[in-house]
């Protein structure tokens, strides 16, 4: 609910999610001299690129043979820094009103903190929606969370030397066993079964540490930890046939998968589609005129949740809102190779 005596923001687009797609939508707004405001209710830029994986490699970004997770935010933010985004981290839109028409669009917002945005455009770029790691049930866990239990790798110097312990099976849990086995003191993977849910070539790297003695692999599950203060010394783990095995452990790494919630964006009447925004490819509006959807929340046939596929949706959406924006300029498309306007915005001699 917003304060009575709030200040109004006034911008052109407001762009609810600060993942790479919302990001890189920001430039494809500036090079259209079109301004911005970014919601995003992490505490940073990034999404799930810096949440759950900053130093994860990514290997299908265009002209980078591989960039991290943060990597490739911090050369987003870099990006568009010519442009003067305004962003507002910590808020989650709570309303979404439409105070125009199908031919001129506007819209008020207002945030958990208090803003109220009046805008032509929103483009909801907020990924799968908030997301939140599940949890596995076990007591007092909470004491060691962002200490020495943890749900991501935000540094993997944090697992130097450590004894640690992964649980899961799935693609995040082999990755993570993979990348941290080289630094680890020891690493124990833990998964209830021998089937993984995991990229095949995962899999097999995976077992053949365990066959040369690198890491350990147990059946069971992770039933209780134990230490001072936060920080874990030993973990119990109990076996499928019922056998209790107590484990060193100064860090535990939980996999269960995240929860996903869509939040306000399911009241805004979007036509909403199995918790995703249906669009058309020509512009990646949703149903309702003057808001777009770009990224992973959006849904269309041959949908690929790929951050290449966010950024095309990002250019095509700041196209039509141009028309929106500007009704009586004709939009002229034009190169940044070829257009002197253009540098002279990126800072470019």
């Amino acid at each position: 609910m917003s304060h009575p005596n709030a200040a109004e923001i006034n911008t052109d687009v407001v762009i609810i999610g600060a993942g790479p797609a919302g990001l890189f939508t920001v430039f494809e707004l500036g090079l259209l001299d079109i301004k911005a405001h970014i919601i995003d209710i992490l505490p940073r830029a990034g999404g799930q690129c810096s949440e759950l994986y900053p130093e994860k490699p990514i290997y299908d970004i265009p002209g980078l043979p591989m960039v991290t997770g943060q990597g490739l935010t911090d050369n987003l933010m870099q990006q568009i820094e010519p442009f003067g985004p305004t962003f507002h981290f910590n808020e989650m839109v709570e309303t979404l009103t439409s105070m125009g028409t199908e031919q001129a669009p506007a819209f008020r917002l207002t945030t958990d903190a208090g803003k109220i945005f009046n805008a032509k455009v929103v483009i909801v770029a907020a990924g799968g929606g908030s997301f939140q790691p599940k949890k596995p049930p076990i007591p007092e866990i909470d004491r060691y969370e962002g200490k020495s239990v943890f749900y991501a790798v935000r540094q993997m110097e944090d697992f130097r030397d450590k004894d640690v312990v992964i649980v899961g099976g799935g693609d995040s849990a082999l990755d993570w066993t993979l990348n941290l086995e080289p630094i680890a003191k020891s690493l124990t993977l833990v998964h209830r079964r021998d089937a993984f849910r995991a990229a095949p070539h995962s899999v097999s790297a995976m077992q053949e540490l365990v066959a040369n003695g690198k890491i350990a692999f147990k059946l069971g599950q992770i039933t209780q930890v134990e230490g001072e203060e936060g920080q874990l010394s030993a973990a119990m783990l109990k076996t499928n046939d019922g056998a209790i095995e107590k484990l060193s452990c100064q860090r535990l790494m939980p996999f269960f998968g995240l929860t996903m919630k869509l939040g306000p964006v399911a009241d805004w009447g979007l036509n909403l589609n199995e918790n995703l925004v249906p669009v058309d490819t020509e512009k990646f509006e949703t149903s309702h005129s003057g808001i777009f959807a770009v990224g992973d929340i959006n849904s269309y046939p041959g949908k690929l949740k790929l951050i290449l596929s966010g950024f095309h949706e990002g250019a095509l959406a700041a196209q039509k809102a141009h028309r929106y924006i500007y009704p009586e300029k004709k939009l002229l498309f034009q190169y940044t190779t070829s257009s002197t306007n253009l540098q002279k915005k990126l800072g470019v001699s």
